[in-house]
């Protein structure tokens, strides 16, 4: 009775000390992203390049342990190759959708403040709901349908105040409204995409940042970003790489 008490005992903490990390790691990426994406130090207006560069990282990180087989004694890292037909097939509607979702909730944080963001992000749960009867036909409580009345009149709110305090954007808010929902789409397929990884997380990371690679290229230049790049005066900064790179590195962490 005492080995379970102490075995349950240890998994409930395992359990917190993996959200919290999660916590941690996802307010920091938040911060870094926000002092890239509108901070004075960096200066740079092309959130897609910055949203690009952070995926190159993470896919390098990912192409790394992936033929490393991870860290001996720490974790085993599953081997795959993103470059195969039947893996692209099955993947690449799922990268899309991962693409948008990333690209557009970092034009929104470049556009609002960090708390209002974390309110729009809040509308996730929300879409989750919707789109769970929409799509999956998955009946919804009660309970839960005034949960999603109570975030939605917290982000009304929080739009009340912006425009009070006159730091309302449209542009950022419209941002952040389609990536929550692009959020809640990526979460629903990504469980229909798993199987064909073999239930493989770290896999489907390092193939959805391989495909985003490819992916963000033409938003790049739509986005109008190439000009704004070739008149950039600060890549030769060690300041700005290494911040790109920081950015990167959690962005692969909250992955």
């Amino acid at each position: 009775m005492r080995d379970r008490q102490s075995e349950l005992c240890s998994k409930y903490i395992k359990i917190f000390l993996v959200v919290s990390c999660y916590w941690v790691v996802s307010i920091a990426t938040v911060f870094v992203n926000k002092s890239l994406l509108s901070g004075q130090s960096v200066h740079l207006e092309a959130p897609l390049f910055i949203t690009w560069f952070q995926c190159i990282v993470s896919f390098v990180i990912c192409f790394t342990l992936s033929s490393t087989g991870g860290i001996p004694r720490v974790f085993s890292f599953p081997k795959g190759t993103p470059w195969c037909r039947e893996v692209a097939r099955n993947v690449v509607p799922l990268s899309i959708m991962f693409t948008l979702m990333i690209a557009l909730n970092n034009l929104c944080l470049k556009y609002v403040g960090v708390p209002f963001y974390f309110i729009g992000r809040s509308l996730t749960t929300v879409f989750n709901v919707a789109l769970s009867w929409i799509l999956l036909r998955q009946a919804t409580s009660l309970k839960c349908m005034m949960c999603c009345a109570f975030i939605i009149f917290g982000f009304y709110l929080g739009v009340d105040q912006e425009n009070l305090l006159g730091s309302f954007s449209l542009l950022g808010t419209i941002y952040g409204v389609a990536g929550s929902l692009m959020l809640s789409l990526y979460s629903i397929y990504t469980k229909k995409v798993l199987p064909c990884v073999n239930q493989e997380v770290w896999l489907l990371s390092y193939y959805n940042n391989a495909y985003s690679i490819i992916i963000f290229l033409p938003l790049i230049v739509i986005n109008g970003e190439i000009s704004v790049l070739w008149n950039y005066n600060n890549f030769d900064s060690t300041y700005f790489w290494v911040q790109m790179v920081i950015g990167g590195v959690c962005g692969f962490a909250i992955g």
